[in-house]
């Protein structure tokens, strides 16, 4: 019998009279702000523009939900399209299931994107947010919590998670993965603010660096985990993927050092480069340059400026006036 254990609530859902206001959800909204906010204090610093991480995000937040969705579904389809399942459930994002590997690829698609239409390189973006999505995933990983969902073997540790009867789940205390993954990803975080400004990592190491870090954790976490998922020789394929990207992640970094090391000095050009707004800046600036020559150019020709000759204290146009009249 355990003597202290996490208890689960009771429900992922409080209602605010026709208002459901779901856990899960909670903790994907309030880790997309943290992300966004830590994001831009780090781009800042880099030289970039306030609010550009926000303007980036709203391209890259809907991609990762999306793709975050697909990859679950995809790598679960069992869950949705096999016998006495229904497959309008693939579509009810609130009740848990995002994949981190699909949401992390296609939000990279959106930022390029954003990054694109702001003449912005998506390494240096990418290396700003990168502590920020990982502190946006340790707030994250407690929607499972409120969900009961994606707990590990079943233990008697003072920490264990308890969990209740319910749909493909049975009632006893488990290893809570959720709080093994968030705190695994704060110290991710905090791994990559060091480096970055130890190494002055640039170019998109420094979300490499995240990508490889988490993927470490990732894989002996998953390996822990009992919920239903594919196996390729032995492993679960969330290990597998965490393998490869690992190791993906190695190599950009070592590559990356070897063909641009040091850091990007400029990440924000000072011009608008929003589609329409190209030239708007730099077009003001020579329209009032013309303007100002022209005034001068009529200037000139109303009132033309003569040299005076030395020694006389006379102008060269009364001096010529003078001898015409002589």
């Amino acid at each position: 019998m355990n003597l202290a254990s996490i208890p689960s609530p009771s429900t992922g859902v409080i209602e605010l009279g026709p208002i459901p206001l779901r856990g899960y959800a909670f903790c994907i909204i309030i880790g997309v702000f943290v992300a966004v906010w830590f994001g831009n204090k780090r781009w800042i610093a880099r030289g970039g523009k306030a609010g550009t991480v926000a303007d980036i995000a709203v391209w890259a937040v809907p991609f990762g939900l999306v793709g975050g969705r697909l990859y679950h579904v995809i790598t679960d389809y069992q869950l949705y399209f096999s016998e006495g399942e229904n497959w309008v459930d693939a579509f009810k994002i609130w009740e848990g299931g995002l994949g981190i590997w699909g949401a992390i690829a296609f939000g990279a698609v959106g930022a390029w994107i954003g990054c694109r239409r702001r003449g912005i390189p998506l390494p240096a973006w990418a290396d700003a947010l990168a502590p920020g999505i990982a502190f946006a995933q340790a707030i994250g990983r407690w929607g499972n919590w409120f969900n009961q969902e994606l707990y590990g073997k079943p233990t008697d540790l003072p920490w264990a998670v308890e969990i209740s009867e319910g749909a493909n789940r049975v009632a006893g205390t488990y290893h809570p993965t959720f709080l093994y993954e968030s705190l695994w990803c704060i110290g991710v975080a905090l791994l990559v603010i060091w480096a970055d400004r130890r190494f002055s990592l640039g170019h998109g190491r420094a979300f490499a660096l995240y990508v490889a870090a988490y993927c470490a954790g990732r894989g002996w976490i998953e390996y822990m985990r009992v919920d239903e998922a594919h196996h390729i020789l032995g492993l679960r394929l969330n290990v597998w993927t965490a393998i490869i990207v690992f190791l993906l992640a190695v190599v950009y970094i070592v590559v990356s050092a070897r063909l641009r090391p040091g850091r990007e000095e400029i990440v924000e050009p000072d011009r608008d480069t929003t589609p329409g707004k190209d030239s708007d800046k730099d077009g003001s600036a020579k329209a009032d340059a013309d303007a100002k020559d022209a005034e001068q150019h009529a200037e000139a020709k109303k009132d033309p400026i003569s040299k005076d000759e030395p020694g006389t204290g006379r102008t060269a146009e009364s001096t010529e006036a003078a001898a015409e009249k002589g």
